[in-house]
């Protein structure tokens, strides 16, 4: 299937490499390997892929006061673990083709599937390319009564040959009693706790999970850490390197990889995880294009925004005054995309004041009808339940515009002047 670019947004952090795509990534990455640009070129992969837990995963949003929980996606698989096996590995396939011979691939499951994922993985890497299996232990809610409480991931790392790039990463390692050892030649340190030295890091990684109310928190389901992206990142790549997550989600991935100074290419299905990627990316002022399959298939509401758009000529006809204003939003088969709860909880707020469902909107203010690219030069996204609903700038009086509005759902729609 073809990729079609659909965006594109400018920011400090800027390269024409950095790229987010919505669109199965099997057929993403066989796009991305056709003509050999990127064939051998991925310094550093990491997947976060569902973990056959059989269950459904809600993306939580805050509208007027209210938590609204919303489908982020399903991780059923109606024909079976033989089903789940065969996706993830025809796109292990294609991403050791995308991978460079220096590069790293880590593979984030848990206890559901991740023994039947690493004699996939020897199989496709090889064996002798395993690097690492590394636990990442958690504190969250939920405990039993039969069994101990499954508190941890496993990430799977393997390398694509012998010639792979790492760069250890040190922790504290504090000395028994937390008393200074003197030994001769070993420099010692200390803090509030005691006595330490720094050691190469062990293969346990103690990393918290994306609070509540941390600010990094999107609401989007199964989010990860930037901590423990951090650490990957720096544990493989260097400035200027290409990561690469083909199942981005709410686009940690992506985000740390930017905030490090490394490109990136990030991928989902989902409409919810590209725009709660895309919000995530504009928020800190990322620059990168966003491409589109011709044929995506996301099922999403027929939204409609009423926006107030005026003209007025000043320098004498040689410029024009544009303002923007959104004054409501109208959603179509939304009910039908929400269950009778959540239809429920939405209908008073789209009767009351329905610009509340929206979650961002971006402004193209030279808008190119041949491409029908939307560059993004005004965005606006709510921040703490506020968002700006108006703006206004001066343009030449040929100029086209292009407003986006995107809803707390990842519904969007383009309004043309």
């Amino acid at each position: 299937m073809p990729l079609l670019l659909t965006e594109e947004v400018r920011g400090k952090n800027e390269s024409k490499d950095n790229a987010l795509y919505l669109g199965d990534n099997l057929s993403v990455m066989q796009s991305l390997l056709e003509d050999g640009a990127l064939s051998g070129k991925v310094q550093m992969i990491y997947i976060d892929p569902p973990f056959y837990s059989k269950a459904n995963y809600d993306a939580a949003v805050q509208v007027g006061g209210q938590t609204l929980k919303h489908r982020a996606y399903d991780d059923k698989w109606e024909q079976g673990l033989t089903s789940y096996l065969k996706m993830l590995t025809a796109r292990l396939y294609l991403m050791r083709e995308l991978l460079a011979d220096t590069g790293l691939i880590w593979l984030h499951l848990d206890w559901h599937v991740v023994h039947y994922a690493k004699v996939i993985m020897d199989e496709i890497f090889g064996e002798k390319n395993f690097v690492n299996e590394i636990i990442w232990h958690y504190k969250s809610g939920g405990t039993s009564k039969k069994h101990f409480a499954r508190k941890h991931d496993t990430i799977l790392v393997y390398s694509k040959s012998a010639n792979y790039r790492f760069y250890p990463l040190q922790e504290k390692s504090y000395n028994r009693g937390y008393k200074p050892y003197h030994f001769k030649g070993v420099q010692e340190y200390q803090d509030d706790i005691g006595w330490y030295t720094m050691v190469n890091m062990k293969d346990v990684w103690n990393i918290d999970m994306v609070g509540r109310t941390s600010r990094e928190r999107t609401g989007y389901a199964t989010q990860k850490p930037e901590q423990l992206l951090s650490r990957i990142i720096a544990s493989c790549t260097q400035e200027g390197d290409l990561c690469a997550d083909f199942f981005c989600g709410s686009g940690t991935l992506a985000a740390t990889a930017a905030k490090l100074g490394r490109r990136f290419i990030a991928c989902d299905m989902g409409t919810l995880a590209y725009e709660s990627t895309l919000r995530r990316l504009m928020g800190q002022e990322t620059g990168f294009r966003a491409y589109q399959q011709a044929a995506c298939s996301a099922a999403c509401a027929d939204i409609r925004v009423r926006v107030q758009f005026t003209r007025e000529a000043i320098s004498a006809g040689r410029e024009e005054l544009v303002r923007i204003r959104l004054l409501s939003l109208n959603a179509r088969r939304l009910d039908q995309m929400l269950d009778d709860r959540e239809w429920a909880q939405v209908e008073p707020i789209l009767a009351k004041d329905s610009l509340q469902l929206v979650d961002m909107w971006s402004v193209d203010f030279d808008y190119d009808l041949q491409t029908g690219v939307h560059c993004a030069q005004a965005v606006f996204v709510r921040e703490k339940g506020n968002l700006t609903l108006s703006c206004e700038k001066i343009v030449a009086p040929s100029a086209h515009i292009c407003v986006k509005v995107t809803d707390v759902w990842g519904n969007t729609v383009f309004e043309k002047f």
